[in-house]
């Protein structure tokens, strides 16, 4: 599978997408647009090993729903996720059978090395 989830009105998923030479036969899923499916977010569960490592804590709505100061478990970040694309860490690019979250410098840079090889 070649496929990257991001959120176009996002700055640092359109410089991530516009720096990287993608392959062709990549997917491209705007989440606001088009919404991450149940079975979505399981794949990337299936790969990931974890719906908390999916999630972003950097979210507007994490702050203020006060969600940092409840007890979340592995089913209410998977839950918050599917409810709204905001809680999802961007952009998710999955590539055979590997998935690279986030805009980290080193999540980036190892995306690019394994579209490199």
């Amino acid at each position: 599978m070649k496929k990257v989830y991001f959120l176009k009105t996002c700055n640092t998923c359109t410089r991530i997408i516009n720096d990287i030479n993608w392959p062709s036969g990549f997917e491209f899923q705007d989440i606001k647009q088009d919404p991450i499916t149940v079975k979505q977010v399981e794949a990337m569960h299936k790969l990931s090993g974890s719906y908390e490592a999916l999630f972003s804590k950097r979210a507007k709505l994490y702050k203020e729903m006060d969600l940092k100061n409840a007890n979340l478990s592995e089913a209410d970040f998977k839950q918050y996720i599917i409810e709204h694309y905001t809680f999802l860490s961007r952009p998710v690019v999955i590539f055979n059978d590997q998935i690279f979250i986030g805009n980290s410098k080193k999540t980036i840079e190892n995306l690019k090395t394994a579209l490199s090889e």
